[in-house]
Formats: C-alpha cells, structure tokens, sequence
C-alpha cells in the first residue's frame, strides 16, 4: 500500500502545488478527496476566526441573561441586538424564510425552534441555543445546551453526554482523516450510554456561506469519507435523543424538529478549523 508523506510546514495554509499533489495521490488510492474549493486559504481563515470570535461573544451573553419566566423571543432579541451592536448579521434571519435571529429548541424540540412570545422557559426546561454570525460576509456557527431551574438527573445526563459526544468528535477530526472518524466517535459514545443519534441533520462547511460541503454525518465507519484536509472548516453539532432517533417536523411552521417519541434531545455545536496537526475549535 502506498505511503503519503506530510512532512511539510504549513502556516495557515498550504502552497497550491503541494496540497493538489497530495490530494491527487489520495484520488489514486480511493479516497474521496475535498473540492479545492472548500479548503480555506490564510485571509479566509482569519476572516471567519473574527466572525466566530463574535458568534462566541453571543453565545456568552446568552448565558448571562438567560433565566426562567424569561420567553424565546426575549432570547432573540438578545442575540439581534447584540450582534447588530458589533457590526454583524445574525445569519438565521430569513435564510431560506426563517423567520428569526436563532434557533431556539426546547425538550423534545431537536432543532430549528422558532422563537415566540408564547414559549415560556420553565423549571426543568433543556434548551438549545443556535447562534449563526456573518461578519464582513465571513460565516460562524455554534449552539449550546443551557439547563433551566431544577433540571432531572436524567435530562442533565442527556446534556452532559451529548457534549462528550462533540468534544470526542473534535478529538477524531485529524488532518489525513476521514469524516466517517467523526461519526464512528460520536456514535459510539452516544450509543453505549443509552441514546440514539440523529440522522436527518448534520454538521456541514462553514465560512464563505452558511452551509457548504462536507457534510458531516454523526454517525458513521472509521476510514470512511471524504478525507480530512488542512484548511477546511466545518461544524460538528451532534443531536442526541434519549429515545428513538426518529424525528418529524412540526406541521404548524415548517421547521421546528421534533423527536417522534416525544423524549428530549440535546445538541451541542462548534465551527472547528482542520490544521496540520489537529484540530482547532474557532467558537470557543
């Protein structure tokens, strides 16, 4: 079996030349290689650190206002302003009709909830907040799992192992590595702990748009898939229900997802740089 050397600098990004070679002797092995489209060079890479670096500052306000008796639509509101007030667009608002800055999911809600005056958060309460930051046309996204009041052991469990589940994730996603790496880690760990994985979303690309290839499934076979290169970037954001992995969506507006058995789900997210000799987390 050949052997593929990478023995070479990089610093932020690799010489054209080297990187299509390498790519081309990983075509000739088998290999689904990335489109070179998608492997950010150096300013691509500093532009969407800047945008995540907002996308995070977000996130922690969030986390300092949010309460019980507090409504979904006071959360968004929260992150428009703020964003807004550092000269950026939250990306959520009337992609694809979207009605809203952020996605924010409650219990068995698994994503895409819509923000309302109506939606109370309640002792006991498990949601996910989906912050997504464009700043100077430079996309970040990232959620984060909060927990409201006097939460069940059973839910505070769900959270904690889903966010096991990312950070196992992160840990997999290794230059010259395979997607499949990914979904293997994150569903194994979910699954010896009771849980199940959902598949009809995943994580994907991020940082020129808001959604690009790859793909990136949360289930999977190490080895497998498109190959790790240095240079893409992409969001890990796992969706853990403590039931069946079955989900729908919620007829009344097209978008909320929900679990089909009824039973929480928790999700956890990060855009994560792919580098020469690892990985590094860009929405801490």
């Amino acid at each position: 079996m050949e052997v593929i050397q990478h023995n070479h600098p990089w610093n932020g990004y690799y010489d054209p030349d080297i990187l299509n070679e390498k790519l081309r002797q990983y075509r000739r092995l088998g290999h689904i290689v990335p489109p070179r489209k998608i492997i950010k060079n150096a300013d691509q890479i500093e532009g969407i650190r800047r945008s995540s670096v907002i996308n995070t500052a977000v996130l922690n306000h969030i986390a300092t206002h949010i309460h019980c008796g507090m409504t979904t639509q006071e959360i968004d509101k929260l992150v428009y302003d703020f964003t807004i007030a550092h000269n950026a667009v939250p990306a959520p608002l009337n992609y694809e009709g979207f009605p809203k800055s952020v996605c924010t999911s409650i219990n068995d809600e698994v994503c895409h909830g819509i923000p309302s005056d109506d939606i109370i958060l309640k002792d006991g309460d498990i949601i996910n907040v989906d912050v997504s930051t464009i700043l100077d046309g430079y996309f970040s996204d990232a959620s984060r799992m909060f927990m409201i009041g006097n939460v069940t052991a059973e839910r505070k469990h769900l959270v904690q192992v889903t966010k096991e589940c990312l950070e196992l994730g992160v840990k997999a996603a290794r230059p010259w590595g395979f997607l499949g790496d990914i979904g293997q880690a994150i569903q194994e760990h979910a699954e010896a702990n009771g849980y199940s994985v959902v598949r009809d979303f995943c994580g994907h690309g991020v940082g020129l748009e808001f959604h690009e290839k790859p793909e990136v499934e949360h289930v999977g076979r190490k080895g497998t898939g498109m190959l790790l290169v240095p240079g893409m970037i992409f969001t890990i954001e796992p969706m853990i229900n403590m039931g069946t992995y079955e989900i729908f969506i919620d007829a009344d507006n097209d978008w909320t997802v929900l679990t089909e058995d009824g039973l929480p789900s928790a999700q956890w997210e990060n855009t994560v740089l792919i580098t020469d000799n690892g990985c590094e987390i860009l929405t801490h």
